[in-house]
């Protein structure tokens, strides 16, 4: 191992960012009381962000901040106002999901380094691609990939000037990230803003195969397979866990630490990874990583696993065995806390503190000098650093008003706000009876200002005029409809609408099923999935390639950078979680994106003030499944069953299965399987939301109806010429058809435009 490879660590309060850096991580990354996908972590406040970067950085440990939750457009104003306190605030990088950032970044903020978040789903090569175009230096490669994957992957991104992180250890989520809704759907709390409430570790009611948490995956464990990770080139390996402790985070880190650094010493790894299992666990698995996806990847329990492998790892069979390994683990726990403890006790981020001291006599420049105390570091004295300044003009006889002191203590206070403390001020050296101009007195501040930032210049906040609103394309909003299956197709003859055709996320290589569909049938508008991995993604490329339709809706990013490549317009999908103005400008700008759905996951109120950029259209969906998981995964291995040992190629493509899981307040959940798709669980309701038609005609320029067979919820499915008819007279403003939808569609909801994010 020869390559630096970055170890980067969880943290999720002061005291576990301490432990990380101790037990020798490279980097960390942790997150503010806002705007960050752990809310449930204690995290930082914007001072302790500034103590920790300092802290950090004397240690040559890196720190990135997440920023990685989707962004609504009245929260923009505050996250520029957050942006402009960053980019001064010394640290090395930002996490971030919602691609608004991407736009808002990298026009008016260029200092600050963006990592793509693993909630934008990153799985194939022309995401990387995407991601580079839109300005980011490093992506999170999805924890469903495997290192074959992974290395190709890697060296896309190497030849796009990006890096990239995989995750090695901590808690995996059964859905592919940044494509999960469920606890957005069941409780309000969605996971693209950082409020998930964890479905997947709920208890249901027992399966066919007898598990009350068939959802609950093992975590992740990537520790014998360093030499592959090495192999791959990928830059960093992460660890997941910002709501874990300091006692976790250090007992994690050091063990990681130990193994890398054995394995650029020796070329071999440590065979003992029993530290790992006495911190919380729900057991180990790299199946994703191996590509090898069995039900042993699944695990009956959510909690903590480890004093059961305590006593199994001990044999211990009888209550008194039990209760003897269970009291030695729960001492091991404790002196693994008092060891942590003292390691951290004497780091401090607390703000160095600042004396100024302002010197001058009659034709001398007006001199300060800044003493900078910094607090111990271990068992180290404080630390003092001095810095001095002076005017260019000389100080003159004051007449009738001499210098205000007052005012200069007023204007340097100021440097309590930029990361220090300012204990006081000494005017003893400077003689009575004298003045400077003002503008002096602000050079003076800011060329201490600029010694204080660490020799740099001190950014200027930057002043963002709002976004206009632009005209939309067509007065009156069209309607358009998905479809699936070639029967449907007879429905492109009975509208005027835009008829979309999904593709699916699997296809059996080299098949022009799909091909000949396109062709044979023109005016049918491709549709890409969320996920193409591999082989699909470049099944998927060549259906764009033979085809060369005029225009395509994509939820993929990667099929959109291949279409912006070939100067086919493309549309961007539901399910990339377009919330936000910036976000239609990074599309647009970067990409050439013609138009986008808003997300389905925002209510009214945070609709109405989006704003259009110029010749764009926006869309919105008024009538789909609602999707709550797709996962890469088998869901019925622990539900109904399958005899087979693990995930073949041929599955995605033959399996058709169906059937559903109910939690233990009695509510069910269709899990759907679709031939060439993964399987995917949806709510038992339908999204329809007919308000949006009145709500929103002004705005939107398409409303979207998806009359596929796809996560029907009731499994009913209505007589889908009859629902056209009915939405078209619904667009015409015909009131008595949208309570015939209601009786049509029986089992429905738009709880989602009411509620929220």
């Amino acid at each position: 191992m020869t390559k630096k490879m970055e170890l980067l660590a969880p943290g999720g309060d002061v005291n576990a960012i301490k432990a990380a850096i101790v037990a020798g991580a490279n980097a960390v990354y942790c997150g503010l009381d806002t705007f960050n996908a752990r809310n449930r972590a204690k995290n930082l406040s914007f001072d302790d962000l500034i103590g920790v970067v300092r802290l950090a950085h004397r240690y040559q440990c890196e720190v990135f901040l997440t920023l990685n939750v989707v962004i609504l457009e009245h929260e923009l104003a505050g996250m520029i106002k957050l942006l402009n306190k960053l980019v001064n605030s010394g640290i090395d990088g930002i996490i971030v999901q919602d691609l608004g950032m991407f736009n808002l970044v990298k026009k008016h903020f260029p200092s600050l380094d963006i990592h793509a978040s693993t909630q934008l789903t990153t799985h194939n090569e022309g995401q990387i691609q995407f991601l580079s175009k839109v300005g980011a230096s490093r992506v999170n490669l999805s924890r469903e990939l495997n290192l074959n994957e992974i290395r190709a992957l890697t060296k896309v991104a190497h030849d796009t000037q990006v890096l990239t992180e995989v995750f090695v250890h901590g808690a995996l989520c059964i859905a592919f990230s940044g494509q999960c809704y469920s606890s957005s759907v069941s409780v309000g709390n969605s996971g693209n803003r950082g409020r998930c409430s964890q479905a997947c570790r709920d208890e249901y009611e027992p399966t066919a195969t007898g598990n009350k948490f068939p959802l609950n995956l093992k975590d992740n464990s990537a520790y014998f397979d360093l030499p592959e990770l090495v192999d791959a080139g990928v830059d960093s390996l992460k660890i997941e866990g910002r709501i874990k402790g300091a006692q976790y985070v250090h007992t994690v880190v050091d063990s990681w630490r130990q193994q890398m650094d054995t394995f650029v010493e020796t070329g071999k790894l440590l065979e003992d990874d029993s530290s790992l299992y006495k911190v919380f666990n729900r057991n180990f698995t790299n199946l994703f990583l191996q590509g090898d996806m069995k039900k042993s990847m699944f695990i009956d329990n959510p909690r903590d696993h480890s004093f059961t492998h305590a006593n199994e790892q001990s044999n211990a069979i009888s209550v008194v065995e039990i209760q003897e390994v269970q009291d030695d683990l729960a001492q091991e726990k404790n002196a693994i806390g008092e060891l942590v403890d003292e390691k951290i006790r004497y780091l401090s981020i607390e703000k160095p503190r600042l004396q100024l001291n302002f010197t001058g006599e009659f034709g001398a420049p007006l001199t300060v000098a800044a003493i900078v105390t910094e607090h111990a570091l271990l068992d180290q004295d404080s630390e003092e650093q001095l810095f001095a300044v002076q005017t260019d003009m000389t100080l003159i006889e004051a007449g009738q008003s001499s210098l205000d002191r007052a005012a200069v203590e007023k204007r340097f206070k100021t440097f309590n706000n930029s990361g220090y403390c300012v204990q006081g001020f000494n005017f003893e050296g400077l003689d009575e009876g004298l003045t400077i101009p003002f503008k002096e007195l602000t050079l003076l501040k800011n060329r201490l200002a600029f010694l204080l930032n660490g020799s740099k210049n001190v950014i200027p906040a930057a002043e963002i005029a709002p976004l206009s609103q632009h005209a939309k394309i067509e007065e009156q909003p069209k309607m358009s409809i998905l479809i699936a299956d070639v029967n449907d197709i007879y429905l492109t003859s009975e509208t005027d609408a835009d008829v979309y055709f999904k593709l699916p996320e699997s296809f059996k290589v080299g098949s022009r099923v799909y091909i000949d569909i396109f062709l044979e049938n023109p005016s049918l508008i491709p549709w890409f999935p969320a996920v193409l991995i591999g082989k699909d993604y470049l099944e998927a490329i060549r259906v764009l390639e033979e085809v060369r339709p005029k225009r395509i809706v994509s939820n993929n990013t990667g099929i959109a950078y291949k279409a912006f490549s070939m100067n086919i317009d493309w549309i961007a999908g539901p399910f990339l979680n377009t919330t936000n103005s910036y976000a239609l400008l990074t599309l647009q700008e970067d990409l050439n994106c013609k138009g986008a759905f808003i997300s389905n996951e925002i209510n009214q109120q945070q609709i109405r003030n989006i704003r259009r950029p110029e010749n764009f259209k926006l869309l919105y969906s008024i009538y789909h499944p609602i999707l709550m998981m797709t996962s890469r995964q088998c869901f019925f291995q622990q539900t109904v069953g399958c005899k087979k040992p693990s995930i073949e190629d041929g599955c995605m493509l033959k399996c058709e299965k169906a059937t559903s899981i109910t939690n233990v307040k009695g509510v069910s959940f269709a899990v759907d399987k679709q031939k060439g798709g993964y399987p995917s669980i949806y709510n038992h309701e339908q999204f329809l939301n007919i308000d949006a038609v009145k709500d929103f005609s002004h705005l939107f320029d398409e409303f979207f109806v998806d009359l596929t067979n796809i996560g029907s919820g009731s499994k009913e499915m209505p007589d889908k010429l009859q629902l056209l008819r009915h939405f078209e007279n619904v667009l015409n403003g015909d009131r008595e058809s949208g309570v015939r939808l209601h009786e049509a569609v029986a089992i429905s909801t738009n709880a989602q435009y009411k509620q929220g994010l």
